[in-house]
């Protein structure tokens, strides 16, 4: 029996959410990834393999205004108002929220509260 990495475990978990999740047109899916240092959040939409738009703690406009670094649930709260404004711009109102395998709780909870707060619906 082997054991799983942590990173293995979120892969593995993700693949599971990822074959009921996908984005169309009318409503693609936000799409998040949590690294130690930084977050980052992407409306995609899965029919035309396209990224819709992006927002991530390393974003010029973001990181100067950010005190910290992007390990905060603040600069996880910054991104999700930023990618739900720029969502918002294309025209998207709702989307499916992919946490991309990690659990629903601390920056990405975070990162979603901020989203729907800001204008998007899940």
């Amino acid at each position: 029996m082997s054991v799983l990495s942590r990173k293995q475990q979120t892969r593995k978990r993700h693949k599971r959410l990822r074959r009921n999740l996908s984005g169309t047109k009318a409503r693609p899916r936000l799409s998040v990834f949590r690294s130690n240092n930084h977050i980052y959040a992407q409306v995609i939409d899965d029919d035309a393999q396209s990224t819709i738009c992006t927002a991530s703690t390393l974003d010029k406009d973001l990181r100067s205004s950010l005190q910290t670094g992007g390990n905060t649930c603040d600069a996880s709260v910054a991104v999700g108002e930023l990618v739900a404004k720029r969502a918002l711009e294309k025209g998207i109102k709702q989307v499916v929220f992919d946490r991309g395998g990690n659990l629903y709780h601390g920056r990405v909870k975070a990162l979603a509260n901020a989203a729907r707060e800001a204008g998007l619906t899940f």
